[in-house]
């Protein structure tokens, strides 16, 4: 063998060597973090993080066993995250891309029902604003809000065509037309409760959560209704085809040309518009006639 392949050899054996070290410790650092992430975090200890750092933040429950990485934090009506640390704090949504969930809507409608969309479906609210510098002031400006700054009073839907529309619930009963989003926590508790009630619901879906996919399913299936239900409980959809989706496109124009960015907004036949989820008592009392 000559020296110049002996010295191939011996390159080649130290790339080898060199590759494998590289890949163990690859692995190695893999395998601390998947196991420092399966360590169980103590809820006390970050409580106690949070108070000394927003000592004005009155504190409910700290939750650091829902979401990997962070701690769901709920004070009072509001909810925030902060990392592990107590020294990062997350004001927004946490989404699960997997079940398709809005954590933190379904999290905001456990703490108060009577919550709007039109505010708190937008972003989750944060802790004490005197506790917060300017800059987090400003970003956080709007999410402490439970209503919109600046809610519909009437709507028509007489721009509308009648393609686009979901038609279910009792054909005699009082009539009300929804906005509303399949990947939306309080659509779908809305949608439980009208089912229980005696209306007539046209449900015109806006994908406000990058849900239009869905909706082109629950559209162009063979039982609109059914498939509905189906889409709101996480269910596969059955029979569902390709059809004329160009409805859903004119609810979405309508949407963006009246400012409808939550979901559900809820209009009566009078043209009344309710922008958020209320009560099954509310919305009845409200359908009939009433104030919201």
């Amino acid at each position: 063998m000559s020296v110049t392949d002996r010295l191939r050899n011996v390159l080649t054996g130290r790339r080898d060597r060199l590759a494998f070290l590289a890949g163990f410790a690859l692995l190695s650092g893999v395998t601390g973090a998947v196991a420092a992430s399966q360590v169980p975090i103590d809820d006390a200890k970050v409580a106690g993080l949070i108070k000394a750092r927003l000592p004005k933040t009155q504190l409910t429950k700290v939750n650091c066993g829902k979401v990997n990485g962070l701690c769901e934090v709920t004070a009072g009506s509001n909810l925030f995250y902060v990392d592990h640390s107590g020294r990062y704090l997350v004001i927004g949504r946490v989404y699960d891309m997997q079940t398709r969930q809005d954590l933190t809507a379904t999290r905001l409608l456990e703490i108060n029902p009577d919550m709007l969309v039109g505010g708190a479906a937008k972003a989750n609210a944060a802790p004490d604003r005197d506790e917060m510098p300017p800059i987090a002031q400003k970003a956080g400006a709007g999410v402490r809000q439970t209503s919109a700054p600046a809610p519909l009073q009437r709507l028509s839907m007489d721009a509308l065509p009648k393609a686009g529309a979901i038609v279910w619930g009792n054909p005699a009963g009082r009539t009300v037309t929804v906005f509303s989003d399949f990947r939306c926590s309080y659509c779908k508790a809305l949608s439980n409760a009208l089912r229980s009630m005696n209306v007539r619901v046209i449900e015109r879906p806006i994908s406000v959560l990058g849900s239009r996919d869905i909706a082109n399913q629950v559209y162009c299936a063979k039982n609109r209704e059914e498939a509905l239900h189906q889409a709101y409980a996480g269910e596969p959809l059955k029979n569902s085809g390709a059809c004329d989706t160009s409805g859903l496109d004119a609810n979405e124009r309508f949407a963006r040309q009246h400012g409808l960015s939550g979901t559900p907004v809820i209009v009566r036949s009078d043209g009344a518009v309710i922008e958020g989820y209320r009560p099954k008592d509310v919305l009845a009392a409200w359908i009939a006639g009433g104030k919201a």
